[in-house]
């Protein structure tokens, strides 16, 4: 069997994990993208004992990164979603954790030339279109790794990564509320649908015979309620304009409960067929949007502070997750100027992946 080797950098990026490559190193045309990154991860088999995945959707992650010809980014992100179970690959999603590498990755490989102690690298998120600053810290021209931030979900500290969302709103279906309305009723239970960063379908936690403080694991251990996300999730994602979405990982799904650990709301992912062991950077935007917008499906459960900016806290499996809004609600229309969160990133290896030349 003859290898073909592909540079590349194995980054963990908030609480995923997944390899960064230059375009110019990969297929152009999707369907060879596809099957190397297939191959890159080892989807051939659950355990992807014959690649560099880590058997979950946290850790069959990829990011393709290349200089921007936007007016406003640098760095052009596109993101892949390798299927942790099965050889597909889905390209429609993006992902806020990938993301946080994305600076430091597109600065190890030379795509951007550090700019002082800190740089700061605009991101376009090409499968969403959203517009994203990162501030990376870069003493005497390189990137830092070590430092004092914390992130639920992450062993010790790194050093910040801060990321500034822009032109979130409407990110795959140009509207804030695709099907039209606040809150829809599928199958008799009450849903929003959303989209901002990622389009979701949020419900309420008892709605689904769950109590919404669940740990990742019992929520995986409980396979009625996958199937009853999928009653709702499947006829939500023909109103939100995506058609047949039974093997498409968008719209992904979230349930909330009133918070009880001192923050916004308590609220779980859904990938869409496991949990998630923390909190999606995308889908918080999203959750939190929910909590903020007027007459949602979060109406009465969620807890915050009136006024903008407002800092939205958000109570999953492995601690919080804050994310800060600047918004305003003018004649009753909800408008997101900008949605800021604290990462970290680690670069965990530096080389060249191996896969079969066929």
């Amino acid at each position: 069997m003859s290898l073909i080797d592909i540079p590349c950098i194995l980054m963990r990026g908030g609480t995923s994990r997944g390899p960064y490559f230059n375009a110019a190193d990969l297929p152009s045309d999707r369907d060879s993208l596809a099957r190397a990154l297939i191959a890159v991860i080892g989807a051939q088999s659950a355990l992807h004992v014959d690649g560099i995945g880590g058997a979950q959707p946290t850790t069959s992650k990829v990011a393709i990164l290349s200089r921007s010809e936007h007016d406003w980014a640098e760095i052009d992100y596109f993101f892949a979603q390798v299927n942790a179970t099965r050889p597909e690959v889905d390209f429609s999603p993006s992902c806020g954790n990938i993301l946080s590498g994305v600076g430091p990755a597109a600065l190890e490989m030379g795509l951007i030339e550090p700019q002082g102690d800190t740089t700061s690298v605009k991101i376009r998120a090409v499968n969403t279109e959203a517009l994203v600053e990162a501030i990376v810290e870069t003493p005497n021209g390189r990137v830092n790794y070590t430092g004092d931030a914390r992130i639920d979900g992450v062993p010790g500290t790194a050093a910040p990564i801060v990321l500034n969302f822009m032109n979130v709103v409407g990110s795959k279906t140009g509207k804030l509320f695709p099907s039209g309305n606040p809150v829809d009723e599928i199958d008799g239970i009450r849903v929003t649908c959303i989209d901002v960063a990622m389009p979701m379908v949020i419900g309420l936690a008892r709605d689904f015979g769950v109590s919404g403080y669940e740990s990742r694991e019992d929520l995986d251990a409980i396979p009625e309620l996958f199937e009853a996300i999928e009653r709702i999730r499947i006829p939500a994602g023909e109103l939100m304009g995506f058609g047949d979405v039974s093997r498409s990982v968008v719209p992904k799904f979230g349930l909330l409960a009133p918070p009880r650990q001192g923050g916004s709301v308590a609220a779980r992912y859904f990938m869409p067929w496991s949990a998630h062991p923390t909190y999606a950077v995308t889908g918080s935007i999203c959750t939190g949007t929910c909590l903020l917008a007027p007459a949602t499906i979060a109406a009465g459960i969620a807890v915050f502070d009136a006024g903008s900016p407002v800092t939205i806290r958000l109570e999953h499996p492995s601690g919080m997750i804050d994310v800060v809004f600047d918004y305003a609600i003018e004649n009753g229309e909800f408008r997101l100027n900008s949605a800021g969160f604290l990462r970290t990133a680690r670069r965990l290896f530096k080389g060249a992946v191996s896969i079969p030349a066929e």
